[in-house]
């Protein structure tokens, strides 16, 4: 007998889905969550109007709260500016909170990006968004790489650290249309523990960037371009590092294969 096959489907339009949440929020005092959950909205909205996506943020395709932070689902062709600057602009936004707050511990936010296909409701943008993509997103953020790179930086240092997925590296910091140098990344595993999530990501504090690079830097054809090409300064205090490998031409490899 012959088995049925599903119909097909269209697929839904693809989604930039960033993803933040706070270091530690549950240790915090529960008479401070509805205020620290507040500051989180703000000091990202802050960063995102500063690099020009006002008006993506303040209307996203979806927004989902999660107390200690929020996914929101955005137009991928802004992908490039959630790369750079948004990252500085926070770690900015952040230190000047925790400066203008002295005597309290710092706000200091974990971020993940990733892109893919998901079905929204323009009427009803909290509680649509939902599939594999938006899944993903919250697993680059649970991973145990991301919550050792700020634990092991110094709140002095570090208030923000990012970890996209391979895709976005792919598509938009390799494919150059992002202003920060793939050199700025770290090739990492992100695994979240009894979840059966273990993918490839990359990892970016901007507050130890590593050197920045002008989007139009050198091609590998360019005489200039081996004289460009620096390796990644060392993330402080971590051995994470250690998962990306930089060969003589300047390009990431992992598991032996060049990237």
């Amino acid at each position: 007998m012959q088995s049925r096959r599903a119909p097909s489907r269209p697929l839904p339009p693809y989604r930039a889905i960033l993803a933040v949440d706070a270091k530690d929020f549950t240790k915090l005092p529960s008479s401070v969550h509805e205020e620290t959950s507040a500051a989180i909205k703000t000091v990202v909205g802050s960063a995102l109007r500063d690099a020009g996506l006002e008006a993506e943020w303040s209307d996203p395709s979806f927004f989902g709260d999660t107390g200690d932070g929020f996914a929101v689902g955005l137009p991928p062709r802004i992908l490039p500016f959630l790369v750079d600057p948004f990252p500085a602009l926070l770690q900015e936004r952040l230190a000047q909170r925790r400066n203008d707050r002295p005597g309290e511990a710092p706000l200091r936010l974990r971020v993940s990006l990733h892109v893919g296909p998901l079905p929204t409701d323009p009427a009803a943008p909290s509680s649509t968004g939902n599939g594999a993509a938006r899944n993903d997103t919250h697993r680059l953020l649970d991973a145990d790489v991301i919550k050792e790179a700020l634990r092991d930086v110094s709140p002095e240092i570090a208030l923000v650290a990012m970890i996209i997925s391979d895709r976005v590296f792919d598509d938009v910091v390799r494919g150059r249309y992002a202003g920060l140098h793939p050199d700025n990344f770290v090739s990492v595993t992100a695994r979240v523990a009894g979840k059966g999530f273990d993918q490839p990501a990359w990892l970016h504090l901007p507050a130890q960037p590593g050197r920045s690079f002008p989007s139009s830097s050198p091609q590998p054809d360019d005489p200039m371009h081996d004289a460009a090409m620096v390796r990644p300064m060392p993330f402080l205090g971590t051995n994470y590092g250690q998962a990306a490998q930089i060969n003589h031409g300047g390009m990431r490899q992992r598991g032996g294969t060049t990237r």
